[in-house]
């Protein structure tokens, strides 16, 4: 059982991350934007099962609980607490192969989307890992790079204006003409 160590607040005031002292995964990421995705994870179905809870990020020791702005954090946390210490480490999970991006984007040729998913997995990621979300790519239509927030990022206001403009200012060192937009 994951014991919690510290719980933190994120950029998005209606996301919180819990710091753990066991890891939940070994490196595998978990996003879930509602209860129909959470099917079959015990600890994703347990939290949606709260009520106000709209979304879930989890990887290693971080899991990030995004709720719809109409609960009070001090409240909610005490639900949200019980379910996150009794799940068990999850050693055989299997990442989702398209938490990062999607199969079209995965098997695309196009060296521009080769790079731009190295620049992030190497300068976006990691910092919105840090703030308890991450970034899916969906993908590339003409000069339209389209991705789609996860986890607090989802619903941050800052990742919709100030972050996506800075991912947009360094895609467009890999091609001039691509515009970022978030979906």
């Amino acid at each position: 059982m994951p014991k919690i160590k510290e719980i933190e607040r994120t950029p998005n005031p209606d996301a919180m991350r819990f710091v753990l002292a066991e890891p939940l995964t070994n490196g595998v990421t978990r996003s879930f934007e509602n209860r129909t995705e959470a099917d079959g994870d015990e600890l994703a179905t347990a939290l949606f099962k709260i009520d106000h809870v709209i979304n879930l990020y989890y990887v290693d020791r971080y899991v990030t609980v995004t709720q719809d702005g109409n609960a009070v954090w001090s409240e909610l946390l005490r639900k949200l607490a019980p379910p996150i210490r009794q799940a068990k480490a999850q050693e055989n999970i299997e990442e989702d192969d398209e938490v990062h991006a999607t199969k079209e984007v995965q098997e695309s040729d196009d060296p521009r989307l080769i790079e731009i998913n190295k620049l992030l997995d190497e300068q976006v990621r990691p910092y919105l890992l840090a703030d308890g979300g991450g970034l899916k790519i969906l993908g590339l239509d003409g000069n339209r790079l389209k991705v789609h927030y996860q986890g607090a990022c989802g619903t941050c206001p800052t990742a919709t204006s100030g972050t996506l403009y800075a991912i947009e200012s360094m895609v467009k060192r890999i091609d001039p003409e691509i515009q970022v937009i978030s979906v």
